[in-house]
């Protein structure tokens, strides 16, 4: 007999509907999905937590203690990333105790642990944590394709895992390319070498061969595979359970689960896929072989789609997916798994709409310096010296990176009870991971992109924006979408390319790039005033400068979280800061104006 786990409340959204299912169009499906007997069900973790607070307008710990209500009988999983718990960072030992201890009082049961870099240093904690909270702790190693990750790596790895006290292992093939060969060589060499606690196998559907891996899977003696209902699927969604206990019928692996039920349930969600018909992606829908080569993973795939549209470069999704592999090759081959797959990928967006390393994410920074874990393979010199300067050594950490950082919660639990907004122990959990985003939604600040009954809403559709000038005449270049143009350009003008209006962000560059009309009105010196401009949509995270400042080119002005990753808008050259536009926690778009260089 196999067992599934099914995945249509967390990863199934998350892959093919930018994990925005409302909990609202849970509940009603809750008691037949609680029926069906499965192994568990998949509720939490991931990227539902951050969207919760960021988009939805909803507190992902009543969502938690809400799905348990109404599925008393079935095991609740949440897929938990080490020490970066549901975020993008390593947090302190203490946050993520707290937050293991509160999630199984919510009524996680079992606790999917997961390491992006597979470092085993930064899955211990969490190991012992659920271990003592009395959950199920599954240990879990990224599935990837690279010279260094070979069958007897992962072997090696799981029988760690074993030994450190693990209920059950986990292959987490997140991108959906694992071969029926290379998935039965892992799950038979850990069954071979001795390996005792149960095998999950976890994939999606992009490649468009996981039937037969799954299948082969069987063949080699996996306990349980991860499946979500067939309404919410598409190739970057995982395998149909339905068509997985159809599969299985009458064979040795039968799940003995009653397809009636699922009819049933497959009918519900059905309804929800229409009804949440404007985030549908086609280039989620499709299968895509060539997950083997960029190898991102499904909820990142169809979250970078969404990504890119948010900053106007939609039209720029396939030189992404051919920048990414390169990036990886040059990051040292990490998994592409949260939060990996975001620094991966957002430095290759970042590599195609300014050139390769033009812009470096802070986040790329800390990953150079070793504060995600060890990366996998070796990084050349040249890579450490673009990204981190010629005394690079001096930056790079060889310890656990939870190691360097002190305990929180007490520090966090104080700030937010002196704020009145500390109602619940897991509101310092929520405010101590997103500080920013976490401290809006606490507020009742943040704003849900759209209610249950306010669905299905209709497609957005292209909006001709009026372009944003300098205060002065300038003939210069302008990007559009991504790309430049020579133009000739006044205040109030619109830009047309292809027929269409576009909205841009003027260029100041060091020198040579902008040349004013007025002779002597160089933007940048000669005591006029000089737009810093936003360089795509996203929020202000912090300002570390003051009016009267004078910076230098390349100083930090402010830094932007775009895309989930933290950027830092910089100084085009010397000069005052005159005059800043915006405050912290103001969300910009791109070619807003964040303040006035003298």
């Amino acid at each position: 007999m196999v067992e599934l786990h099914d995945q249509t409340f967390r990863d199934a959204h998350q892959s093919v509907l930018a994990t925005r299912l409302r909990t609202e169009d849970m509940v009603p499906i809750c008691s037949k999905m609680d029926e069906v007997g499965f192994h568990s069900l998949e509720v939490w973790g991931g990227a539902t937590f951050d969207v919760a607070i960021r988009y939805l307008n909803e507190d992902p710990w009543e969502r938690l203690s809400t799905l348990k209500q109404n599925m008393p009988d079935t095991p609740l999983q949440m897929l938990e990333r080490a020490m970066n718990i549901v975020a993008y960072r390593s947090y302190p030992d203490d946050i993520v105790k707290k937050f293991i201890y509160y999630a199984k009082k919510n009524g996680c049961d079992n606790f999917r642990i997961f390491d992006a870099l597979n470092d085993l240093r930064n899955m211990e904690v969490p190991i012992k944590t659920v271990k003592d909270v009395g959950g199920h702790a599954q240990g879990s190693l990224c599935y990837t394709i690279s010279p260094i990750h070979t069958v007897e790596r992962y072997v090696e790895d799981f029988k760690k895992l074993e030994k450190m006290g693990c209920d059950s292992l986990c292959i987490k093939d997140m991108a959906g390319m694992i071969s029926p060969t290379r998935a039965y060589d892992i799950i038979k060499g850990c069954k071979d070498a001795g390996i005792k606690i149960p095998i999950d196998l976890h994939s999606h559907n992009t490649s468009g061969m996981t039937g037969l891996s799954y299948m082969r899977a069987c063949d080699a003696g996996v306990d349980i595979l991860d499946t979500s209902i067939s309404s919410l699927n598409g190739s970057t969604g995982q395998p149909p359970t339905e068509s997985m206990v159809a599969a299985l019928q009458g064979t040795e692996f039968d799940t003995g689960y009653d397809m009636e039920i699922l009819m049933e349930i497959r009918e519900y969600f059905q309804k929800i896929w229409y009804k949440y018909s404007h985030l549908h992606r086609q280039a989620a829908m499709m299968v895509d072989p060539s997950v083997t080569v960029h190898q991102i993973p499904g909820g990142m795939l169809s979250n970078l789609v969404f990504q890119l549209e948010q900053q106007g470069a939609g039209d720029k999704y396939d030189e992404v997916l051919k920048e990414t592999p390169k990036v990886r090759k040059d990051f040292g081959y990490p998994p592409l798994v949260t939060p990996s797959s975001q620094l991966v990928g957002v430095q290759a967006v970042m590599n195609v709409l300014f050139g390769r390393y033009k812009k470096i994410t802070n986040d790329t920074k800390e990953y150079f310096r070793g504060m995600y874990g060890k990366p996998p393979g070796e990084i050349s010199e040249e890579m450490y010296v673009k990204i981190l300067g010629p005394n690079w050594r001096d930056e790079v950490i060889d310890c656990r990176p939870s190691d360097l950082l002190e305990p929180q919660y007490h520090k966090r639990k104080d700030e937010l009870e002196s704020m009145g907004l500390a109602r619940k122990p897991e509101d310092v959990l929520t405010y101590a991971i997103y500080p920013e985003v976490g401290l809006k939604f606490l507020r009742g600040e943040a704003k849900a992109e759209f209610t249950s009954d306010q669905l299905p809403l209709k497609k957005p559709e292209e909006v001709k924006e009026v372009v944003r000038r300098p205060e002065y005449p300038v003939a210069g270049k302008v990007r559009v979408d991504g790309t430049e143009y020579d133009v000739n350009m006044k205040d109030g003008d619109t830009i047309v390319v292809n027929g269409k209006e576009y909205r841009v962000s003027v260029l100041f560059p060091d020198s040579g790039t902008v040349e004013p009309k007025a002779p002597g009105k160089n933007p940048v010196a000669g005591g006029v005033k000089s737009e810093v401009h936003s360089p795509m949509l996203g929020t202000i995270l912090r300002i570390p400068v003051t009016v009267g400042q004078r910076v230098r080119s390349g100083d930090t002005i402010a830094v932007l979280e775009a895309m989930k990753m933290e950027n830092d808008i910089t100084s085009p050259g010397d000069g005052i800061i005159s005059s800043i536009r915006v405050k912290e926690g103001q969300d910009v778009e791109e070619g807003d104006v964040i303040a006035l260089l003298e």
